[in-house]
């Protein structure tokens, strides 16, 4: 199944949200997995409990994965790809993204400096497909970047 499997990223960072959404809908997106450790924003409408509620009223379902798969860890965020939680959040998020076609979202909109990176790199390293939208009628697929231990 995983080799079938593509999950998408987005950054909202100088997005509307009616941008935002106009993109999610293109796209078919049905899930938004928010991967942000502080899931709230200066923009009332990027707060948790906000977008949860809109993205609802547009027939879209909010996951909030940021205690798993968050940025900001100490050590690296590539030292803590290789613990437990990270791969359970993994697994959480491919579990998702088989029910409904899934986009995780953060604030970076430019994936190279966000660390949706890093989960984009594992995620095709195990089989799956990457999408980044970068805007409307734009996006690129991820093509990986990870390396196990002791591999360049």
């Amino acid at each position: 199944m995983r080799e079938t499997l593509t999950i998408w990223t987005i950054g909202y960072g100088g997005r509307s949200k009616k941008n935002l959404l106009e993109i999610l809908k293109e796209h078919n997106i049905r899930v938004v997995v928010d991967v942000r450790s502080f899931p709230t924003s200066k923009v009332e409408d990027f707060k948790r409990e906000n977008m949860a509620k809109w993205l609802s009223e547009n027939s879209k379902k909010y996951v909030w994965l940021g205690k798993e798969l968050g940025g900001y860890r100490r050590g690296g965020y590539e030292k803590y790809m290789k613990s437990d939680d990270f791969k359970r959040g993994i697994e959480k998020l491919i579990e998702i993204a088989k029910k409904n076609k899934t986009c995780i979202l953060c604030l970076e909109r430019n994936p190279k400096y966000c660390h949706r990176r890093f989960i984009a790199a594992y995620l095709t390293h195990i089989g799956i497909k990457v999408v980044h939208i970068l805007k409307k009628d734009a996006y690129v697929c991820h093509i990986s970047d990870y390396a196990k231990e002791g591999e360049k």
